[in-house]
């Protein structure tokens, strides 16, 4: 096993997750092998064709990598390794939610419009123009992350740079759906939600009011302004615990971790689908890195 690579217990829990088939009466190349190569251009940023002669043909890891998100794969296996630490009592089902930056490399631009592959074929992606857009920092992508208590990642959306972040605080949370070790429908909401000011805004406390989810968020300025300027029409102001609210710092964490990953801390993919992909596995890693026969 080389470094960076997948440890005996972690592939243990994957295997039987993966597409037993290879197509057209082929067989596959190991997929151990494939996702470990996978893993380095993760881990280095290198571009393909710089791939070890160790893990293969280049192309035969980026087309797995393709497959696998056109069919879900990566998305069901996020699903089932939360599953697992849900059934054991390990999520914490207080969110955080935030959103970073990410500059995109030139290389990132420029993807075909005509003949893209289809949206991940994964009912959950839903981006346009391919995430990219313009903003102080350049060409730039923005992942909007909602985390766990412990600051496990549970849903990623992507966007343009520019986009703002309070719209995306409902789609994160729609995505979130963890299914029982047995019978039983699946969880979708947290018992509360963390995050700054960006996501203070009255529509926002509703929806998620309406929703039975508590809300912990400092307000903004304007909107102190605005509620004094009422007098007693503009009502008190929304509950704030600062205790509760410190806890949102797994968020912050949970993006460095996965910053660590420098194909994730620069865009090189072309496809937003792809880049997204990228960011579940790297997901997936921090999963098992939480079971105790991972750790090192």
């Amino acid at each position: 096993m080389g470094r960076g690579e997948l440890t005996d217990s972690a592939w243990a829990r994957i295997e039987p997750l993966l597409p037993a088939g290879g197509g057209r009466g082929g067989r596959w190349r190991d997929h151990r092998q494939v996702i470990n190569a996978v893993l380095w251009k993760l881990r280095t940023g290198a571009p393909w064709r710089d791939l070890p002669e160790r893990y293969g043909p280049w192309k035969t890891a980026h087309e797995r990598l393709r497959r696998w998100t056109a069919d879900g794969t990566w998305d069901r296996i996020l699903d089932q390794v939360i599953v697992k630490d849900d059934a054991v009592g390990n999520v914490e089902w207080t969110f955080s939610i935030d959103s970073s930056s990410v500059r995109a490399h030139q290389h990132s631009a420029g993807a075909r419009k005509k003949g893209a592959p289809p949206p991940g074929g994964s009912k959950r992606l839903a981006v346009e123009g391919e995430a990219l857009g313009r903003s102080r920092g350049g060409l730039t992508s923005k992942i909007h992350l909602a985390v766990d208590g412990r600051g496990l990642p549970m849903a990623c959306v992507l966007t343009p740079g520019q986009a703002g972040d309070n719209p995306q605080l409902l789609p994160l949370l729609d995505q979130v759906s963890v299914g029982r070790d047995g019978r039983g429908r699946p969880r979708k909401r947290p018992e509360r939600v963390l995050a700054d000011k960006a996501y203070s805004h009255p529509s926002t406390r509703a929806a998620l009011r309406a929703r039975g989810i508590a809300f912990t968020s400092p307000q903004r300025r304007d909107q102190i302004r605005r509620r004094h300027a009422k007098g007693s029409r503009g009502g008190r102001p929304p509950a704030f615990d600062a205790g509760l609210y410190a806890g949102r710092n797994v968020v912050e964490r949970c993006f460095n971790r996965l910053k660590q990953f420098r194909d994730l801390a620069t865009r090189y993919a072309k496809r937003a689908a792809y880049y997204r992909a990228e960011i579940l596995i790297a997901a997936i890693i921090l999963w098992l890195r939480e079971d105790p026969q991972d750790r090192p």
